[in-house]
């Protein structure tokens, strides 16, 4: 089997670590496996980057940054290396263009557009264990360094996976697997044998945090088998991977909350055509991601309230955008609020189930839980609360879907 394994700056963080993690690639490659290892920069290495960035500028160049900050995974990449070479194996260690890794040229969030993985396979071929560093690639036709932003080691790992036909992705973490909820919050959560691609991607985007989702967008799309697994014990992992009739028959299979979210609200608005557009579209332009959108229309149809929620980081400049559109649009009044959290609950089995957002408001009720807003897809349902509930509403509806272990 090709197998591609990625450790996180956790499993990394130091020299005990590496041989650690260098420990078990060999015994991966002795039971006659071709290994791929891609490594994160040692824990704290990148904030310690970009302090050292901001003491030098307020306002670093993104190109330089991308320089700067692929060195933490170089670091690591040489160092994995010579951990295996030291238990006597061969091993290559390659920075992320070395690997041909080529993206586009947005700087500090960069996108794959291919890997030419030549170089990796014949080094494969002649028996290395071959080590790269995540996080990191290189434009075609400028030959500028590049990195991929937030979970690009995941992403790497992923990306390499598909294009090497690989057998298997392993993500290897400071967790053992994907859980039913945060452990944190309920001990009795159960550790997951598989997941659906979907599923996963739901939770990664509602705020669940082992995997980023653009590293499971890219599975899904390429079909790679990922397993989540601990870099510090032998548990077996979480399988993500396609869904099957078994995934259908579980209702919910998990849930998330964010803290990470704020409200704001725009009151008598006209009720005429384009004032949405005109709102969102200007938003967009300013790169805020909105989340949930709600519209009451008032009893004399003259008039309506906008709500909808953000990024919690990106309160102030939505708020002051918005603001200046509420004069535009001739808004009475714009209102916001950040003590709010998003909890939602996620299984592929609700398109084939009735009746399951009416039993988590239920649930939320009997517990004095009011509800601001809700949302729903095909295999989700979110609902926006005051976040002093927030660990109480995970609890309460870990239990009325009987999750636990």
């Amino acid at each position: 089997m090709l197998i591609v394994q990625k450790y996180g700056g956790t499993s990394v963080a130091n020299v005990e670590r590496i041989k650690a993690v260098a420990e078990r690639v060999v015994r991966t490659a002795k039971e006659g496996h071709k290994v791929v290892v891609i490594v994160s920069a040692m824990s704290g290495e990148t904030d310690k980057l970009i302090n050292l960035a901001h003491q030098i500028s307020s306002n670093p160049s993104e190109r330089e940054m991308d320089i700067l900050l692929s060195s933490g995974e170089r670091v690591t990449t040489a160092l994995t290396a010579m951990a295996i070479e030291a238990l006597g194996h061969k091993a290559l260690a390659l920075t992320g263009w070395q690997a041909g890794i080529i993206t586009d040229a947005v700087h500090t969030k960069a996108k794959i557009e291919k890997i030419e993985g030549g170089r990796v396979l014949n080094a494969l071929d002649n028996g290395y264990i071959v080590v790269i560093a995540g996080f990191q690639g290189i434009t075609e036709t400028e030959g500028e360094i590049t990195t991929l932003g937030r979970g690009g080691s995941d992403l790497s790992a992923v990306a390499i996976a598909a294009a090497l036909k690989s057998d298997l992705c392993e993500i290897y973490t400071d967790v053992d697997g994907v859980y039913t909820t945060d452990p944190n919050i309920v001990p009795e959560a159960r550790k997951m044998d598989k997941i659906s691609y979907e599923e996963m991607l739901e939770m990664a985007s509602l705020g669940a945090k082992v995997l980023q989702t653009r590293s499971v967008e890219f599975a899904m799309k390429y079909g790679v088998p990922v397993v989540v697994k601990s870099s510090f014990s032998d548990n077996e992992g979480t399988l993500v991977t396609k869904e099957d009739e078994d995934m259908e028959k579980v209702i919910v299979s998990g849930i998330t909350y964010d803290k990470n979210q704020a409200k704001i609200t725009l009151i008598g608005l006209p009720d005429k055509p384009g004032i949405a557009a005109k709102l969102f579209t200007d938003i967009a332009n300013a790169s805020i991601v909105v989340d949930m959108i709600v519209q009451n229309v008032s009893s004399d149809g003259k008039s309506a309230d906008i709500s909808f929620t953000v990024a919690k980081t990106d309160l102030q400049k939505a708020f002051r955008l918005t603001e200046n559109i509420a004069k535009e649009l001739q808004a009475k009044e714009v209102t916001s609020r950040d003590d709010i959290s998003k909890i939602s609950i996620v299984g592929v089995g609700m398109r084939t189930h009735s009746g399951v957002a009416a039993q988590m408001f239920n649930a939320l009720a009997n517990h004095g839980i009011n509800i601001l807003m809700i949302s729903t897809s095909e295999i989700k349902v979110s609902c926006v609360i005051e976040s002093k509930y927030t660990e109480l509403s995970v609890r309460v509806l870990h239990d009325t879907f009987g999750l636990a272990g």
